[in-house]
């Protein structure tokens, strides 16, 4: 398995008791806020970029919360690309 490095944007920043409640669940992810932007970093380890996305949304919605969107850093999907190209057969 591979980890998958991304970020969930969260639709409202949680408290101090529901970041305790967040980090009960994800073990994996640094939550913050930043610009006033509550966020999840996350490395997940999974099979696909997929898989580690679905299973991360699902671990925010247990805790109660919604993700609005989902942040990949470009020089982390250029080098995912890249090491899918490298793995194909010729």
């Amino acid at each position: 398995m591979k980890v998958h490095e991304f970020t969930l944007i969260l639709t409202a920043d949680p408290n101090e008791e529901e970041a305790d409640r967040l980090y009960s669940i994800i073990d994996d992810g640094t939550i913050a806020t930043i610009g006033g932007v509550p966020q999840i970093h996350f490395h997940r380890e999974a099979s696909s970029l997929e898989e580690a996305i679905g299973s991360a949304l699902e671990n925010v919605k247990i805790a109660g919360f919604d993700a609005i969107r989902v942040e990949i850093e470009p020089q982390l999907l250029v080098h995912k690309t890249q090491a899918f190209q490298t793995e194909q057969p010729l």
